[in-house]
């Protein structure tokens, strides 16, 4: 098993992961020109030459980044990928100096589990909806907003 940074070359596999899931109402879909977009904000994990796992941390402002595309093959669910891949982004997080890290989610129990909160979408700064314009849900937005504080 390898995660590593996503490369050019991993963005079919990427965005037929993700979009199986979002045809299933389990996350939003992502186009393959975003994914190429905000490539560099994203990490893999392989195996065996096979991209099972993806996610990116989107810097938002000067305090806040978000956990977003999150998804993990269903023969791999459930072997710690996703906390994984959670794991390393807020390590990325720290490292850019980020105190907060936030996610729009539909899976509300596995982000618990990873020490998020469930928070209001209101509180959440302007900035976080700038995207949501384009999003097949907008203005109807059903996800759930949690947040971790990565400082004391």
């Amino acid at each position: 098993m390898e995660c590593r940074r996503a490369r050019l070359q991993d963005v079919e596999s990427m965005m037929t992961l993700i979009n199986y899931f979002a045809d299933q109402g389990l996350m939003l879909p992502r186009s393959r020109n975003s994914l190429y977009e905000y490539l560099r904000e994203f990490l893999v994990i392989e195996i065996d030459g096979r991209i099972v796992a993806t996610g990116g941390l989107h810097i938002i402002w000067h305090d806040l980044a978000e956990i977003r595309a999150l998804a993990v093959d269903e023969e791999y669910q459930g072997k710690g990928l996703g906390r994984k891949l959670v794991t390393e982004l807020i390590e990325d997080a720290k490292k850019l100096g980020c105190p907060r890290v936030f996610t729009l989610t539909y899976q509300p129990n596995f982000f618990k589990t990873c020490g998020f909160s469930m928070i209001e979408k209101e509180e959440m700064p302007h900035k976080v909806w700038k995207e949501c314009v384009h999003c097949v849900k907008f203005p109807n937005c059903d996800e759930n907003a949690m947040i971790l504080n990565l400082t004391d």
